[in-house]
């Protein structure tokens, strides 16, 4: 899947010249946590999150009277603490690349980006969605965790199986194994019962059933 397919498009944005305060106001009234910042040409600048005007607000050891804290949140602007190299990803890109940007640099979004034009955002929670999706959670059926040697033909087997006995395969997902020798697949079956299900897996050499559930 790629990312244009899940992001949020034409995302709500700011300049660098709104103050915090009104920056805040935004984020609150959106219900959203970050705002990318674009200059007067319309090219992205920065990024500011909910944690970035967090940590701008005075300190709580602060001497300051609420009527200066006030003053100083109105004069400081999105520009003096947005977050300047932002890493972006390209629209056509695919959604498990985000994920591996997002969790190796450790931050919660990423621009998506048309060439110099940013026409989406990509969060986590967009991310979980896709996770959802792709283990067919919103489906009921058998779930079946199982594992398959690492050999030509298992799937195919496995699929043609279920096909025969009248189910079908609502979502498959499949991971790395134990050893390089197999593979783990989760996967969700509709339209024949939980003991089809164990009765298919035993006809697939060298299948072993680790988990099996009604959801």
């Amino acid at each position: 899947m790629i990312i244009s397919r899940v992001m949020t498009k034409n995302p709500v944005f700011v300049h660098p010249a709104i103050s915090v305060h009104d920056a805040r106001s935004l984020m609150d009234k959106e219900k959203i946590g970050r705002l990318p910042v674009l200059d007067k040409n319309h090219r992205l600048v920065g990024i500011v999150t909910r944690k970035d005007l967090l940590k701008a607000g005075p300190s709580a050891a602060t001497s300051l009277d609420i009527y200066e804290i006030s003053y100083l949140l109105a004069k400081l602007t999105v520009e003096k603490i947005m977050v300047k190299q932002v890493i972006t990803v390209a629209e056509n890109e695919v959604v498990e690349e985000a994920a591996r940007i997002m969790t190796d640099k450790d931050i919660s979004c990423l621009p998506v980006m048309r060439g110099p034009l940013l026409v989406g955002i990509i969060t986590g929670t967009d991310l979980l969605q896709v996770f959802i999706h792709a283990f067919g959670a919103r489906h009921p059926g058998v779930r079946i965790t199982l594992s398959l040697s690492e050999r030509p033909g298992q799937l195919a087997r496995l699929s043609g199986a279920i096909a025969k006995q009248g189910g079908n395969i609502v979502s498959f997902v499949s991971t790395e194994g134990d050893n390089l020798s197999r593979r783990r697949g989760t996967c969700k079956i509709s339209g024949i019962s939980r003991a089809e299900v164990e009765a298919i897996v035993k006809t697939i050499p060298e299948a072993e059933l680790e988990d099996i559930r009604e959801v």
